[in-house]
């Protein structure tokens, strides 16, 4: 029973030292805001409460029409982008002695949804620029 409350302790002397940092890392961003806030100068002005962007002074309403395809893009992207990360441990453990063919099935399997994901975007039309 000793045994098992030594590693007990021990388990949770590591998550109380992430505690203490995450506890450490709030406070020092709450000290730094609220120094901030006691610190700088308030004077509004007009110009000062303009909506800014980019240096030009803002003409018109602040909607703009926004085309859905360009988000569709991005979101591909994302999507090939982070899977496209997971090749790179694979290539490691490929290399790793006794995980050679079943890594490199799970990788086929892995490309075969990537390509599904890709024909069906094909298919919807989404990957054609108009």
């Amino acid at each position: 029973m000793r045994g098992s409350t030594v590693v007990a302790a021990d388990y949770f002397h590591s998550y109380s030292a992430v505690g203490l940092l995450a506890v450490v890392g709030v406070l020092f961003v709450a000290v730094a805001f609220g120094a901030g806030r006691l610190l700088r100068p308030v004077v509004p002005t007009p110009e000062k409460l303009l909506t800014y962007e980019c240096g030009v002074d803002p003409v018109g309403e602040g909607w703009a029409h926004t085309q859905v395809r360009y988000y569709v893009y991005a979101f591909l992207y994302v999507i090939f982008a982070v899977d496209s990360i997971f090749l790179f441990p694979w290539a490691t453990v490929f290399a790793a002695p006794g995980y050679g063919a079943a890594t490199l099935v799970e990788m086929f399997i892995f490309l075969g949804f990537l390509a599904v994901g890709l024909l069906y975007a094909y298919k919807k039309g989404v990957l054609a620029w108009t």
